[in-house]
């Protein structure tokens, strides 16, 4: 009898174990000034430049006191900034108007580029109305006479190796530029270009001014955090801005003088202690339950936990419902969902997850109903689904109406959506026919609408939602073509000061999911990857064809975006499947653009769902040409499918 009440060695062990965890929680609890508060507090110069802050950096400030794209490094008494793959040289910092000063570094005092690239700025910049362009044509063996006095040379180690020729704003009509070899087209400023067109200043002098843009971001987070004495920064890992505290970070501002570090490190101190003391009484009471339970028969013990498994899903869902309160969606039993159904007469559709049917409510209201598969035990997709949609309200999201959790039966009621989903009006297996049935206008306002539905749920809820799954299939229509983004299935909830998600295994469908989600080699899963997957779908909406597509072979066909992104830079024609007017060319080039920003292999090179309405909504003119969003197109079998999931995203 006392050997089985002699409890074993590791439930000693654990005894001791909570007593030297609570002898290392109160040192730990002592305050200390925040070391990324202190360096971000200083500003930074170089040369002449003097106070440079957030949102740039740069040595000797930290990584975090600044935002990634704004990195300033000091060479020869000037801050240099990479866009892309160029360098600029900084001329002038204006904080207060987001005003920048740049030049291409490697057109300093110099003609001759060390690349014949045009220059490109990012999404975060936009060209100030005081710039106009300067074209830059090298190696020419005639041209009009008319260009003669534009006439420039190349000089490289001090040797002329060019003769060029340029011209301001558009090019003549009239001018013959076919026996020049290259041509580079640089924005300059108009008063510039008027002192070069009075013979009053150099090409190099107008070259070495520069042009002016603007920082394009938002300030309301950091805003606030200088408001309330707070120290800009970023969160590299989250992608977002931070605000640095004395005490420790914070989302958006330091708290109110009560809550400062010299109050609140006591209040701390004193949680810490009661914390310890709970958790050494729980530890003791913990040890001799179980010393206690363990002579008990070991049969006891396995029913106990066998019942335990069986109830946690329902718990789960009954914890839910009552967090959600009177919000909570209605709860139908399963003789109601057959009711609602006509005993599942009428299938509009079928799936990995279930089945979806047609059904009505006692009120009359139209609904669809998807049964989810018995072999989804867990029921974490059907958790996932009721507790993401529960918090969403938007027109460009489909409306939860109920649900039923009945045993191993599951099903989720939604608002009936008369003309399915996107997926049959963007391609057909056969014939390439749909797209001009909707009109580019049509598909222009579905592309804004599901755009401001991902905006919405990354944004504008009080928990940001990632979906994680967006497809042409996930994409419901209404009676007037208003898009609704459906199918919460592998939707995650993500705290706000938590942004990013820790995934432990990469689920989705191949060809939308961003490389991320398949390896942290990328980059982590966050809001971006949502914005990849929309990428990808617009652009299907656009080529009216898969992005990959196994019925052009084993070409350069077979990735849609590879073969657009190339026509692109070539200047060609996009050479779609159908014809269109300049109206409509212009909505299909504008988002081509966008689909490509958003499809960029590294997350932090695409833009974030406000930014991407901005960009659908503004001047396709003012959209500039990405960098090649992928190493290579995806390497395939004669099958037509990709060797590996990873194989679009490894270089050939």
């Amino acid at each position: 009898m006392l050997h089985q009440l002699s409890p074993p060695f590791h439930l000693l062990h654990l005894s001791f174990t909570a007593i030297f965890l609570i002898s290392i929680i109160l040192p730990a609890a002592l305050p200390a000034a925040d070391e990324r508060y202190i360096k971000c507090g200083n500003s930074f110069k170089c040369g002449d430049m003097q106070n440079l802050s957030y949102p740039f950096w740069g040595d000797p400030q930290p990584f975090y006191c600044g935002l990634p794209e704004f990195k300033l490094e000091c060479q020869s008494g000037f801050p240099v900034i990479q866009i892309f793959s160029e360098r600029f040289r900084v001329l002038k910092i204006n904080h207060e108007d987001h005003i920048l000063r740049l030049a291409r570094l490697d057109l300093n005092n110099s003609t001759c580029p060390s690349r014949f690239m045009n220059t490109t700025i990012s999404y975060l910049f936009s060209y100030r109305p005081n710039f106009g362009n300067l074209t830059m044509f090298y190696g020419c063996s005639s041209v009009s006479p008319a260009l003669s006095s534009n006439k420039f040379s190349c000089h490289k180690n001090d040797t002329s190796i060019e003769t060029g020729y340029f011209t301001i704003g558009s090019i003549p009509s009239n001018a013959n530029f076919g026996n020049c070899n290259v041509s580079i087209t640089v924005p300059v400023l108009q008063t510039a270009v008027k002192d070069l067109e009075d013979n009053i200043t150099s090409l190099n002098q107008v070259l070495d001014d520069g042009f002016e843009v603007n920082w394009v971001i938002d300030q309301t987070a950091c805003s606030e955090c200088a408001a309330s004495a707070g120290r800009c920064g970023y969160n590299s890992s989250y992608y977002e801005p931070i605000c640095f505290c004395p005490d420790h970070p914070y989302l958006m501002r330091c708290p109110v003088p009560s809550d400062t570090i010299d109050h609140g490190s006591k209040s701390d101190i004193g949680n810490q202690i009661l914390i310890a003391a709970s958790m050494f009484g729980v530890c003791s009471i913990l040890v001799i339950a179980v010393v206690v339970c363990y002579s008990k028969r070991k049969t006891i013990l396995n029913t106990s936990i066998g019942c335990w498994k069986k109830k946690t899903n329902i718990q789960n869902v009954e914890a839910f419902l009552e967090k959600c309160g009177s919000l909570a969606p209605k709860s139908y039993s399963y003789s109601d969902v057959k009711k609602i159904t006509c005993s599942f007469k009428d299938k509009l559709g079928e799936g990995g997850y279930g089945s979806v049917y047609k059904g009505k409510l006692r009120d009359g209201r139209l609904v669809a109903v998807k049964v989810l598969n018995k072999s989804k035990g867990n029921g974490e997709e059907f958790v996932n689904e009721v507790a993401s949609i529960s918090r969403t309200s938007h027109v460009n999201i489909v409306t939860l109406l109920g649900f039923c959790f009945e045993g191993s039966k599951r099903a989720l009621i939604y608002e009936f959506m008369p003309n399915g989903s996107l997926e049959k009006y963007i391609y057909d297996e056969n014939q390439f026919k749909k797209i001009p049935s909707l009109g580019w206008e049509r598909i222009y306002q579905i592309a804004i609408g599901i755009a401001q539905g991902l905006e919405y749920l990354h944004r504008g809820c009080n928990t940001q939602i990632l979906h994680l799954d967006i497809k042409p299939q996930n994409i419901l229509l209404d009676q007037d073509f208003c898009p609704k983004i459906s199918d919460f299935g592998l939707a995650k909830l993500c705290p706000r000061k938590e942004s990013t998600m820790s995934m432990l295994g990469a689920r989705g469908t191949v060809g939308y999911v961003a490389p991320e989600v398949f390896s942290r080699n990328f980059g982590v899963v966050s809001h971006k990857s949502d914005v990849y997957s929309y990428g990808m779908m617009i652009l299907e909406m656009v080529g009216g064809r898969k992005n990959i597509d196994t019925r052009f072979g084993c070409t350069s066909e077979t990735y849609f975006p590879h073969w657009i992104y190339k026509r692109l830079e070539l200047e060609e024609d996009l050479k779609l499947q159908w014809n269109m007017n300049k109206a409509e060319e212009e909505v299909a080039r504008k988002m081509i653009l966008v689909g490509l920003w958003c499809i960029q292999t590294d997350p932090g090179n695409r833009p974030s769902m406000n930014r991407v309405v901005d960009m659908l909504e503004g001047n396709q003119e003012a959209l500039q040409i990405p960098p090649k969003p992928f190493p290579s197109s995806p390497v395939r079998t004669p099958a037509g499918r990709p060797r590996n999931i990873l194989s679009q995203y490894v270089p050939r």
